[in-house]
Order: structure tokens, then sequence, then C-alpha cells
């Protein structure tokens, strides 16, 4: 017979490791981790690590054979500064590679006559703004305004979405037997911080490096100017998020995407706070072209409120929490 499982994918990532860490103390279930490198040793030990490709069909089917998956957390992607210099593989991975485990949770809820529970997190990536004026106006957009994103990872992002919602709805609708769809839920986070996990190629990155470098009494020429400002959120309220939206009874959702947010910050006022805990940090600023452009097509923030009606979102960290309770002492704890 086969085991209930959870399956997580891009689990050697920043929000994948911490989401791993979090269920592993709390869930009975057995949890299959997935990503294309190996969790560190202390993770490893408490899942089933596979390492392997996302778009590896085989792998998927020896995991179906064995398992009887309840739950996908499908976190692996190509971020997005990469997939602008990579979008044939950036299309592969974030479109093909959620295609093939939509279809794979289509197919076990209909086969288990139950929804599979499928956890997919977006970006604030797939908003476009349109210009600078239009962000300044509309700072708070809603989950269906200005959903024009300018980046292959926002497309990819945005289409993901799409998908999970064709599958969860309409796939087969007109099938006789009326079969079960999937559960779909999406979160669109916004950049997302982590005092344990290096930055790995994210346009929000700036925060987290201004951080990382100070704490190494390394200089560090921050890529956007000191005005641009978008939301942030601390990688425990990102986790938890992640686990509340799975948690939700599926009558309180009136949405199947949600904004969430925590906090909202200028470059410069990230290097503030960078520099409350860090005085002699040495932040100066560089613009990179194509990033500034990027980060400009963001909103500045999101509103958040049907999240927050419908399954209680509520970060615990704003800004200065982060910072104070959660950032500065354990990035201080790495570089001791």
């Amino acid at each position: 017979m086969r085991k209930k499982a959870i399956l997580i994918t891009g689990a050697a990532g920043e929000v994948g490791q911490a989401l791993v860490a979090k269920l592993a103390e709390n869930s009975e279930t057995h949890i299959i981790s997935m990503d294309i490198m190996p969790l560190p040793p202390e993770l490893a030990m408490k899942v089933h690590h596979i390492v392997g490709d996302i778009l590896d069909q085989s792998l998927f089917e020896r995991i179906i054979s064995e398992f009887d998956i309840t739950h996908i957390y499908h976190l692996a992607a190509l971020l997005s500064t990469r997939a602008e210099y990579s979008p044939m593989l950036a299309h592969d991975v974030n479109v093909g590679g959620t295609m093939k485990l939509l279809q794979l949770a289509a197919e076990q809820s209909e086969w288990n006559r139950k929804p599979v529970k499928f956890i997919y997190p977006s970006s604030v990536a797939a908003f476009g703004m349109g210009s600078l004026e239009n962000k300044a106006k509309n700072p708070r957009p809603q989950e269906w305004e200005w959903n024009t994103p300018i980046t292959m990872y926002g497309a990819n992002k945005l289409y993901g979405e799409t998908l999970g919602v064709y599958y969860s709805n309409y796939y087969k609708q007109l099938a006789d037997d009326n079969p079960t769809m999937l559960d779909f839920r999406c979160v669109r986070f916004p950049g997302l911080i982590s005092a344990f996990t290096v930055p790995s190629g994210g346009t929000s990155d700036y925060g987290p490096e201004m951080l990382h470098a100070a704490a190494q009494d390394k200089p560090y020429a921050c890529f956007v100017r000191e005005t641009a400002a978008i939301s942030f959120m601390a990688m425990p309220d990102a986790v938890t998020s992640l686990i509340q939206i799975a948690s939700a009874p599926r009558e309180n959702l009136t949405h199947q995407i949600y904004n969430i947010t925590a906090f909202s910050l200028s470059a410069e006022e990230f290097a503030e706070y960078v520099k409350k805990y860090f005085p002699d940090a040495q932040i100066t600023y560089k613009p990179d072209v194509n990033r500034q452009r990027i980060i400009d097509s963001w909103p500045i923030d999101m509103k958040d409120d049907a999240a927050r009606r419908d399954w209680g979102w509520d970060p615990i960290y704003d800004a200065e929490r982060a910072f104070s309770e959660y950032l500065v002492p354990n990035i201080r704890k790495r570089y001791e």
C-alpha cells in the first residue's frame, strides 16, 4: 500500500529549506523533498530527499508508484534575474515543471477521488505597473490589477497561476464522470528575506545582500537607486503563509490567488535599518539599468485584505521586528 506523503519541490532553495524544517517539526505525514541540489545534512535526515530535475518525468513516476501524494508545495523555479539571462530554460523550468506537477496532481486527485492540495508560491513579479507614475498612484494593487509583467519570471508565474486555476476548475470539465479536481491555492510573495540562506539570484536580493555584506564588514554597492521601493517579508512569515493557506477550509476561500505582504521599504530606508545595527556599514548606490527597470515595474506594496479576511493572514514580523528579532541576531551569528 502506498504511503501518504507531502511533496516539496525546490526544497534546497531559501523558502524550501525553511519549509522543510517547519513541516518536519510538525507533520506526521511522510515528506518527500526534491531539488537539483542536495539538502544540508541536518535537513536531509528528516525527509526523503531526491536529487533530480523537475523536468524528469521518470522521477515523478517512481514517486507516485510508492507514495500517495496528498499535498504538493511547488517551490522549484528559476528566479527573476537568472531567468532574464536564460529565458528558454526559465520557461522550461517555471512553466514546464509546473505543468507536469499540475497534471500529476490532477491524475492523483482523480484516482483517489479526493483533491490533492497544490500550493503554489507566486511573486510580486506577476505585476507590471507600466510606469513610475502608475506605481506612485497605485501603491497597493489587488490580485487582478496590473497583471502585465515585464520579465520572463513574472510571465512564467502569472501563467502558472492561470494553469493552476484551469486544472483546479476546468480540467476534464466535460468528462461524463465529473472527476474530482485538484485544490489549487496560490500566494503572491513580496521580496523574501532569510537570515539563514544566502541570496541566490532574486531581483529583491539587494536588501538581504546589504545585511550580509554589513555583517561581514564588506562594502556593498546597491544595484537599485535609493528611492526604489517594494514590499518585503521575513522568511518565517513566508513559510507560515504557505502552511496557513494549505490548512484553511476550502469553503472559506473566496480567491485561489492571494496577495500577501508584510512591510514596504525603499532601498534607502532598508539601508537605514542596516546602519542602525551595523553603524559602520558601507552602502553606496550603483543602479543596474536592467534590474532597476524590473524593480520599477513592481508595486510599492500589495493589497492583501482578502488573505487577512479569508484565512487569517497576519504577519508576525513588521520591519522593526524583522530586523531586531530575526535578521540581525541570526546573521550576526552566521559570521561570528
